[in-house]
């Protein structure tokens, strides 16, 4: 390492945009580039080793993959989970979650390093920028950020020519779509998602349709924990990659967020999610059955919350922390089973068993048979039930 260069941390991922910022830096400033991958899911052993090797072939003083995939199911997924986070109800935070946790992993290696500066491949119209930016600020409050995307206002076609310029091709077809890959989903960003009409085709998806027929799986849990499919049980981890591979087969999983960004614009994005989608739908079937109905109307407004919180990167702030202990109590009974259909294109929830199940048939089965309460009782709640809308009514006679 020269003394004379700064040393500086690139979040990179071996995509086009960081692909792009490296050799951007490399090439054409004295900075020596310490390449770090955080790897929170998506990534085969044979991909971080092609990384590992291209990030070196283009001029990396040193490249790092950091393993976080474990912080980020124990410190993100997990809640995801408990709170059945969908935003717009729609969206499980696939990609939007991860950038949180690789953003940590970033500042703590540059803290290590004593970095001067830190480079991310965002651009200046979405909410990347903000998530690394902030997380640098709070913890890095005195290292640069450098953007060299944000900075010059590139488009991804001018991003390829210059690297075709410098000697390195990129396929403009695979690079027209912006995916990435995770634990939780992947994301899929392209010409379609920039407008208000257009669909992803299905070549844009990284899963492609290989099964027809349908099956039925059983996804186990434990004080909202998934620790079963089927007859196999493991870690959670294991347990969603096990059922993502499975869905996935199904091209289970695909849609479209449209939502409001941090910055203010409206923004579109395509995405896959096949485990996580099944996971959250299942989870919250068991809880309608296990929890009581104030629980699961205080679960929906702080899991919509957390939810909105996270995708804001307000990770950090204390009332995160906060939200996390109310979640945590809500799965005190959220065991047993979920049985669930798979399908070409979709997945539907068939029930579920737990002995947990408030659906206990001795206190009353809807309608159908009442066993705690007799039908005189029901007249004289109902006529108190009715009292402040009766006395209302009374008063404003002219309004009916």
């Amino acid at each position: 390492m020269s003394h004379n260069k700064k040393t500086v941390v690139l979040a990179y991922s071996g995509g086009l945009d960081t692909t792009y910022c490296l050799v951007n830096l490399t090439k054409g400033h004295q900075f020596d580039v310490h390449t770090v991958l955080v790897n929170t899911g998506g990534f085969t052993e044979d991909e971080l080793q092609d990384i590992e090797k291209r990030a070196y072939e283009m001029g990396s003083t040193q490249h790092l993959n950091l393993n976080e995939k474990d912080n980020f199911y124990q410190n993100g997924i997990k809640y995801l989970i408990y709170g059945n986070v969908l935003k717009n109800n729609t969206y499980p935070l696939s990609v939007s979650a991860e950038r949180i946790f690789q953003a940590l992993a970033i500042a703590n290696y540059a803290k290590e390093i004593n970095a001067e500066a830190i480079v991310h491949g965002s651009t200046g119209a979405g909410n990347d920028q903000v998530r690394f930016d902030l997380i640098f600020n709070i913890l890095l409050p005195d290292v640069e950020v450098i953007t060299p995307i944000r900075d010059n206002k590139l488009t991804r076609q001018e991003e390829v020519e210059f690297l075709k310029s410098h000697g390195i091709e990129m396929s403009w077809e695979k690079a027209k779509y912006s995916i990435n890959k995770g634990q939780w989903g992947s994301s899929v960003g392209g010409a379609e998602t920039l407008t208000s009409s257009e669909g992803l085709p299905d070549e844009a998806y990284p899963s492609a349709l290989e099964q027809e027929y349908e099956e039925i799986v059983e996804l186990s849990f434990v004080k909202g924990v998934l620790i079963g499919l089927g007859d196999q049980t493991g870690s959670p981890l294991e347990m969603i990659d096990l059922l993502e591979q499975k869905a996935s087969s199904y091209a289970i999983g695909r849609d479209t967020h449209v939502g409001d960004t941090i910055v203010g614009i409206k923004g579109r994005v395509g995405f896959e999610a096949a485990a996580s989608m099944i996971i959250i739908k299942a989870h919250e079937l068991l809880e309608k059955h296990v929890l009581g109905k104030w629980q699961i109307h205080w679960k929906e407004q702080l899991g919509n919350w957390y939810g909105m919180l996270l995708h804001e990167a307000q990770y950090l702030d204390p009332v995160m922390r906060d939200i996390e202990v109310f979640l945590e109590s809500t799965q005190k009974h959220v065991t047993g089973k979920v049985r669930v259909r798979l399908a070409p294109y979709r997945f539907n929830l068939l029930g579920i068993k737990s002995k947990n199940d408030l659906m206990d048939s001795d206190f009353g089965t809807y309608g159908e048979a009442n066993g705690l309460w007799t039908g005189q009782d029901v007249r004289g709640f109902t006529k108190i039930l009715a009292v402040s809308q009766k006395i209302y009514h009374q008063k404003h006679k002219d309004d009916d």
